[in-house]
């Protein structure tokens, strides 16, 4: 008996000292053994067109893990056929980088999208010509060949414009040219005239020592009021549903225009690592000129009003292309950082 309870005894020692000894092994936190680190939230943003100094903020946040920060993994998409308001209304597409003039047309389609963001206050767009052509003014796109893009805007815009200077889009050739670039074809003579951005095209025209005449749109508020142009988009759906994900995505995002607009030069050193194939010139050109603009005059980066949406619908309004539009609920400014 006494030998067995010594056994015993000496057992339950062993295994108190074990506990006590395992007790006493610190344990690294959940941040260094990675049990308890939160996984990131799979976003797809698709853009507008090949990447660009439009989309600089994107790669800023990117780059600079403001993305990842917040709790997302950003999944940056170039383009295809697809229309990017179908993609992103569907959901097939988180967020999407669009244009005020494409989402409204979405919208009275009754595509669920929602602008959660300018990415440039003004529109700095314009119709482009070689200056051999003659075009300096909207009258003289009569008898011209148009390079379209395929968006059912070109005609109802290039038609408004020309109507408020005594013409019409009738007397207009639209050829068909997709994604072809605006220099090439301008100078292999497929296309007289096409519509382009100012910071992009009109720059690379510019370091080439290429003359063009640009109509720029703002320079024809009385035909074609502002309106901004890109913008990001997101779903009813995703707004309604995850919240939280969009607000991530915009105060990161905002950062990186931000980030942008302080300091262009490294905002443009990091979109050319992301995209070694773009001009590093053009890039750095475009990204001084556009650091400006994505703000402008407004109180921040991203802001928007239901002014500026109405007054752009009430223009196709007045000249017949759609029939109503509710331009307070194209756009949010809820997203947006405080």
């Amino acid at each position: 008996m006494r030998n067995r309870l010594s056994r015993t005894t000496i057992l339950i020692a062993i295994l108190m000292s074990l506990a006590l000894a395992v007790a006493c092994v610190p344990v690294a936190p959940a941040s260094q053994n990675g049990a308890g680190t939160a996984a990131l939230t799979d976003v797809t943003l698709l853009l507008d067109w090949t990447p660009n100094t439009n989309h600089t903020g994107i790669y800023v946040a990117q780059d600079k893990g403001w993305y990842e920060e917040a709790g997302l993994n950003v999944d940056i998409v170039i383009p295809g056929e697809s229309d990017v308001h179908q993609v992103v209304g569907t959901g097939s597409a988180d967020f999407g980088v669009s244009y005020q003039e494409g989402a409204t047309f979405a919208r009275v389609e009754g595509v669920p999208i929602v602008s959660i963001a300018a990415v440039i206050q003004h529109n700095t767009s314009g119709f482009a010509s070689r200056s051999s052509a003659g075009i300096e003014g909207p009258t003289d796109l009569a008898g011209k060949r148009y390079g379209s893009f395929g968006s059912p805007i070109e005609y109802p815009t290039i038609d408004l414009l020309m109507q408020c200077a005594g013409g019409s889009a009738e007397d207009v050739e639209f050829i068909d040219v997709g994604w072809a670039d605006f220099l090439s074809i301008t100078e292999a003579d497929q296309v007289d005239f096409a519509w382009i951005y100012y910071a992009w095209t009109g720059i690379n025209a510019e370091l080439q020592g290429i003359d063009l005449n640009i109509i720029m749109l703002k320079d024809y508020l009385e035909c074609i009021p502002d309106y901004y142009t890109p913008i990001l988009i997101t779903s009813e759906a995703m707004i309604a549903n995850d919240p939280d994900t969009v607000k991530a995505f915009v105060a990161a995002t905002a950062r990186g225009f931000e980030f942008a607009i302080d300091s262009p030069a490294e905002a443009a050193d990091i979109l050319l690592a992301a995209n070694p194939d773009l001009d590093a010139d053009l890039v750095h050109a475009s990204q001084e000129w556009l650091a400006n603009e994505y703000q402008a005059e407004a109180a921040q980066w991203g802001i928007q009003t239901g002014e500026v949406w109405q007054a752009y619908a009430d223009f196709l309004i007045d000249g017949g292309i759609i029939e109503s539009f509710d331009g307070e609920g194209a756009y949010t400014n809820q997203f947006l950082p405080e």
